[in-house]
């Protein structure tokens, strides 16, 4: 799904062949000019890396997109699952601080052209929509509280409140931790909804379990009414290619975030 640039970003060109103004992509952690532990391409301002690096890698994105930072949008992130229909009021919000961006928002949706919806990651999971019909995109952050909270259900359902018919809605599931690599605690597992426990979660004994996080959003997406074959799923895992991506767990929680981004550039 995802294409490198040979910049240092990965774009669902997919989604670009169908819509060649949208602007929608990961980022890895090279290029930027973040220093230790943060290096390089750190996108993240609550990780305790230099602002003025961070700001810069931004800016940089930000021409290469051709959306200026004053136009990009971003959530608080708080591991929930509230929803935010971005405006062009919102341009800014979190663009440059964390006490600017949209409080208690882990998911954003928009129709407004020139602006770039943006999320920050580490292991968690990216959610990507597309409605190119009516032209309405949307990202989603989805932790394992994000995620068992049902934020891909109700990202879809938003979408189909603004007018999305679910059959048009395009989803990819971006880089975030693999099933091998997540293991997780019974308290984990038993806020896993009962209907996927069997389809998500391997035990490992000692009341562990691996937690299958691309896969529960599938499923839910699927509950949702969202068509398995307008979904996609990379295989890229954050832990796992080191060499492309921060990760949370693997960096013992000392390590900068990647960008999802996603906009109309006008």
């Amino acid at each position: 799904m995802f294409q490198y640039d040979g910049k240092n970003i990965l774009h669902i060109e997919k989604w670009k062949k169908i819509d060649s103004n949208i602007q929608v992509g990961f980022t890895s952690r090279n290029g930027g000019v973040s220093q230790k532990p943060f290096q390089s391409n750190n996108f993240g301002l609550h990780v305790n890396d230099q602002m003025l690096d961070v700001i810069s890698n931004r800016q940089r994105l930000a021409t290469m997109l051709n959306i200026p930072l004053e136009s990009w949008v971003a959530g608080e992130q708080v591991h929930q699952t509230t929803i935010h229909t971005v405006k062009l009021g919102d341009a800014g919000k979190g663009s440059t601080s964390i006490e600017s961006s949209l409080k208690g928002t882990d998911g954003l949706i928009t129709q407004e052209e020139g602006m770039l919806c943006t999320a920050f990651f580490a292991d968690c999971v990216p959610l990507f929509f597309f409605d190119p019909v009516k032209r309405y995109i949307g990202i989603a952050h989805a932790g394992w509280k994000g995620s068992v909270g049902k934020i891909a259900e109700k990202m879809t359902t938003k979408f189909m409140e603004l007018g999305t018919d679910v059959k048009d809605l395009l989803v990819t599931i971006g880089p975030c931790i693999s099933t091998e690599f997540y293991e997780v605690d019974e308290y984990v597992k038993e806020r896993v909804p009962n209907e996927y426990q069997e389809l998500v979660l391997i035990p490992v004994g000692n009341q562990h379990y691996l937690l299958d996080l691309k896969q529960l959003n599938v499923e839910i997406l699927v509950q949702a009414g969202v068509f398995r074959s307008n979904i996609d799923v990379t295989n890229f895992c954050t832990y796992r290619d080191e060499d492309l991506f921060f990760s949370h767990r693997r960096d013992h929680g000392k390590t900068g975030r990647m960008l999802g981004f996603i906009g109309f550039s006008g």
